[in-house]
Protein backbone atom coordinates (compact mmCIF):
# COMPACT_ATOMS: atom_id res chain seq x y z
CA UNK A 1 0.00 0.00 0.00
CA UNK A 2 3.08 2.39 0.96
CA UNK A 3 4.25 1.69 -2.84
CA UNK A 4 1.09 2.93 -4.03
CA UNK A 5 0.51 6.19 -2.00
CA UNK A 6 4.50 7.20 -2.99
CA UNK A 7 4.03 6.37 -6.56
CA UNK A 8 0.17 8.37 -6.63
CA UNK A 9 2.30 11.10 -4.65
CA UNK A 10 4.64 11.28 -7.77
CA UNK A 11 2.36 11.35 -10.35
CA UNK A 12 -0.11 14.16 -8.67
CA UNK A 13 2.85 16.25 -8.44
CA UNK A 14 3.01 16.88 -12.47
CA UNK A 15 -0.90 17.46 -12.33
CA UNK A 16 -2.85 20.54 -11.37
CA UNK A 17 -5.42 20.76 -8.45
CA UNK A 18 -7.99 20.70 -11.24
CA UNK A 19 -6.79 17.97 -13.07
CA UNK A 20 -7.10 15.63 -10.46
CA UNK A 21 -10.52 16.50 -9.46
CA UNK A 22 -11.48 16.19 -13.06
CA UNK A 23 -9.72 12.47 -12.39
CA UNK A 24 -12.47 11.61 -9.30
CA UNK A 25 -15.00 12.34 -12.41
CA UNK A 26 -13.68 10.32 -14.90
CA UNK A 27 -13.15 7.38 -12.06
CA UNK A 28 -16.77 7.67 -11.07
CA UNK A 29 -18.07 7.33 -14.39
CA UNK A 30 -16.08 4.57 -15.25
CA UNK A 31 -17.38 3.09 -12.39
CA UNK A 32 -20.94 3.92 -13.50
CA UNK A 33 -20.24 2.55 -17.07
CA UNK A 34 -19.14 -0.88 -15.75
CA UNK A 35 -22.11 -1.11 -13.25
CA UNK A 36 -24.22 -0.99 -16.18
CA UNK A 37 -23.96 -4.36 -17.01
CA UNK A 38 -22.83 -5.83 -14.03
CA UNK A 39 -24.46 -6.75 -10.55
CA UNK A 40 -26.37 -5.23 -8.09
CA UNK A 41 -23.65 -4.74 -6.23
CA UNK A 42 -21.42 -3.38 -7.90
CA UNK A 43 -23.93 -0.64 -9.34
CA UNK A 44 -25.16 0.08 -5.64
CA UNK A 45 -21.37 0.71 -5.14
CA UNK A 46 -21.08 2.88 -8.10
CA UNK A 47 -24.20 4.60 -7.71
CA UNK A 48 -23.16 5.16 -3.58
CA UNK A 49 -19.26 6.52 -4.52
CA UNK A 50 -21.11 9.22 -7.22
CA UNK A 51 -23.82 10.15 -4.34
CA UNK A 52 -20.42 10.95 -1.59
CA UNK A 53 -18.69 12.81 -4.72
CA UNK A 54 -21.61 14.92 -5.10
CA UNK A 55 -22.16 15.21 -1.57
CA UNK A 56 -18.80 16.27 -0.63
CA UNK A 57 -19.13 18.84 -3.75
CA UNK A 58 -22.34 20.32 -2.56
CA UNK A 59 -20.44 20.78 0.62
CA UNK A 60 -17.21 22.53 -0.49
CA UNK A 61 -19.17 24.78 -2.72
CA UNK A 62 -21.51 25.80 0.07
CA UNK A 63 -18.55 26.50 2.73
CA UNK A 64 -18.64 30.84 3.09
CA UNK A 65 -14.80 30.38 2.67
CA UNK A 66 -15.13 28.73 -0.93
CA UNK A 67 -13.51 31.43 -3.27
CA UNK A 68 -15.30 30.38 -6.25
CA UNK A 69 -17.68 33.23 -7.66
CA UNK A 70 -21.32 33.15 -5.85
CA UNK A 71 -22.81 32.54 -9.53
CA UNK A 72 -20.57 29.36 -10.22
CA UNK A 73 -21.27 28.29 -6.89
CA UNK A 74 -24.99 28.79 -7.54
CA UNK A 75 -24.53 26.63 -10.36
CA UNK A 76 -22.53 23.77 -9.37
CA UNK A 77 -25.13 23.53 -6.61
CA UNK A 78 -27.85 23.47 -8.55
CA UNK A 79 -26.74 20.86 -10.56
CA UNK A 80 -25.59 19.02 -8.00
CA UNK A 81 -28.93 18.78 -6.53
CA UNK A 82 -30.11 17.36 -9.60
CA UNK A 83 -27.68 14.64 -10.01
CA UNK A 84 -28.90 13.69 -5.97
CA UNK A 85 -32.62 14.15 -7.03
CA UNK A 86 -31.30 11.83 -10.26
CA UNK A 87 -29.98 9.21 -7.68
CA UNK A 88 -32.69 8.89 -5.83
CA UNK A 89 -34.72 7.28 -8.64
CA UNK A 90 -36.06 3.63 -8.23
CA UNK A 91 -33.45 3.20 -11.48
CA UNK A 92 -31.07 6.19 -12.04
CA UNK A 93 -30.58 7.32 -15.25
CA UNK A 94 -26.76 6.21 -15.85
CA UNK A 95 -26.11 8.18 -18.71
CA UNK A 96 -27.77 11.31 -17.34
CA UNK A 97 -25.20 10.73 -13.98
CA UNK A 98 -22.34 9.92 -16.71
CA UNK A 99 -22.95 13.14 -18.79
CA UNK A 100 -22.85 15.18 -15.85
CA UNK A 101 -19.56 14.29 -14.57
CA UNK A 102 -18.11 14.19 -17.64
CA UNK A 103 -19.00 17.60 -18.42
CA UNK A 104 -17.76 18.62 -15.11
CA UNK A 105 -14.36 16.69 -15.14
CA UNK A 106 -14.04 18.62 -18.88
CA UNK A 107 -14.52 22.21 -17.26
CA UNK A 108 -11.87 21.07 -14.64
CA UNK A 109 -9.63 19.95 -17.56
CA UNK A 110 -9.87 23.17 -19.57
CA UNK A 111 -7.22 25.98 -19.76
CA UNK A 112 -8.11 28.61 -16.97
Amino acid sequence: MADATRAYAASSAHRSAREQEADVFRRANVALRQSATAGAATRARALADNGRLWTTLIDLTRDPQNQLPQAIRASIISVGLAVQREMQNETPDLEFLVNVNENLALGLSARP
